[in-house]
């Protein structure tokens, strides 16, 4: 994990050029229509911190994270509100949240280390609270230009989430990369619900 947060912090500029300008508004609405007014959100992993801006303006309160220090600094200066340095395996809140958007970001831990960053993640909503959290979809799991890597399917995924109490599945769609010129990448997006 360190050597994907190193990619980071010194890949930061490249990085949120590439991603800050994206037209995510799809499935930003997805998550937005399945949460109260006024809801209070955790981007979890927020790289540029475009989502953040999104949900802000929609009238959100959002805490942002992301674990390289140069991401973060970045994403502060384009919200406009803190983003806290730390490690997905850092979360320890209590039905805080409504809401966590973990926008192809988790995708970096190994799966081993999964489970139990789902189980926090459902620790830090409140009852009926909803996760949306992306993947590359396939069977890859390692190291590739730097940073490392968990890919999924819906079957996989499904194999992961049976280790975590209080999480299910309400939607999976797949989807292309939204960046230009990736468009025939594929992503697996997931909507879990706290039950």
């Amino acid at each position: 994990m360190n050597k994907t947060i190193d990619y980071y912090n010194q890949n930061a500029a490249d990085f949120i050029a590439g991603t800050v300008a994206v037209d995510f508004t799809e499935t930003q609405e997805q998550f937005r229509q399945l949460l109260p007014p006024g809801a209070f959100l955790l981007d979890f992993g927020c790289g540029s911190g475009r989502d953040t801006k999104y949900f802000l303006k929609q009238g959100f309160f959002v805490e942002a994270t992301d674990g390289s220090r140069e991401i973060c600094r970045t994403a502060e200066k384009f919200t406009g509100i803190p983003v806290r340095q730390m490690l997905f395996e850092e979360l320890d809140e209590k039905e805080k949240y409504d809401g966590i958007w973990a926008c192809a970001s988790i995708l970096h831990l190994p799966k081993k280390k999964l489970p139990d960053v789902l189980q926090k993640m459902c620790n830090a909503l409140k009852m009926r609270g909803v996760i949306y959290t992306s993947f590359k979809y396939g069977f890859f799991e390692g190291e590739r230009v730097g940073r490392y890597f968990t890919y999924f399917t819906e079957e996989s995924f499904k194999e992961i989430l049976a280790q975590v109490h209080g999480l299910e599945i309400e939607k999976t769609w797949i989807s292309g990369d939204a960046r230009a010129g990736r468009e025939n990448e594929r992503w697996l997006n997931v909507i879990l619900r706290k039950r």
